[in-house]
């Protein structure tokens, strides 16, 4: 059997690509993005009462993947890359349905112009990607004390400290006033170590790079710093 099913809305985040994008929500809570509802969807009475809730639910297509074969297992990276585990016991977006679940914290409800859309923080979402349902996030209920997380029982914490050159400061002195939270954003992202799970215990002098908003970032790790060598515009913002 088929249910078709359509999106409402997307997401307009700085996270051009899947790398370096966080892997769950919250890890990077200074992060902000926009839901824009698409026409058909786009009405008012459809988010009143929103503004009462502090968080929500996104039930969203993980649109990169979604006509990309799946396996009944998977890699962690949370298990280092290399032990597998049930593709149910996991929240890879590797799935038979594509489908993923992100809580984050509502900031603003807009209604202007027959547009609506939605500010929050701390999403973990590439942009654009397609939005199928907005639920509010209700604590008596969606909080479950003591309940148990397997191999993901901890949040991980920050494992690099973010430092950078004089030449990425100065750049951050120069975009300051297109993006004055550039720098946190990109200490919360990058402190979590986006780099490969097999790559992580690897000295190497390697160059990354990372479109991150209308930025290409580039950076290296050098024992337990990650060093933003260089800040470039690449585009201008959408």
């Amino acid at each position: 059997m088929h249910y078709p099913i359509e999106p409402i809305a997307i997401i307009r985040t700085p996270f051009k690509e899947k790398f370096a994008t966080p892997r769950q929500p919250g890890l990077a809570p200074s992060v902000t993005a926009r839901i824009e509802f698409l026409p058909g969807f786009a009405t008012p009475e459809a988010v009143r009462g929103l503004e009462g809730f502090s968080h929500l639910w996104l039930i969203f297509l993980f649109h990169q993947n979604w006509q990309k074969d799946w396996k009944p297992t998977v890699r962690p990276p949370r298990l280092g890359g290399n032990q597998r585990v049930g593709v149910y016991a996991s929240r890879s977006p590797f799935r038979p349905n594509p489908i993923g679940l992100s809580a984050v914290k509502l900031r603003e409800v807009n209604c202007d112009n027959g547009k609506v859309s939605l500010l929050v923080q701390g999403a973990d979402l590439i942009d654009a990607t397609p939005i199928f349902d907005i639920k509010p996030y209700v604590p008596y209920s969606d909080s479950i004390q003591h309940a148990s997380g397997g191999f993901a029982k901890k949040s991980p914490e920050a494992t690099l400290q973010v430092e950078f050159s004089p030449l990425a400061t100065e750049q951050l002195q120069q975009y300051r006033r297109e993006t004055p939270d550039l720098e946190i954003m990109l200490r919360e992202t990058l402190s979590l170590d986006p780099r490969p799970a097999y790559r992580r215990n690897q000295e190497n002098s390697k160059e990354y790079g990372v479109l991150f908003d209308r930025y290409d970032v580039r950076w290296q790790v050098q024992d337990n710093r990650l060093i933003v060598v260089e800040i470039l515009i690449v585009n201008s913002a959408s």
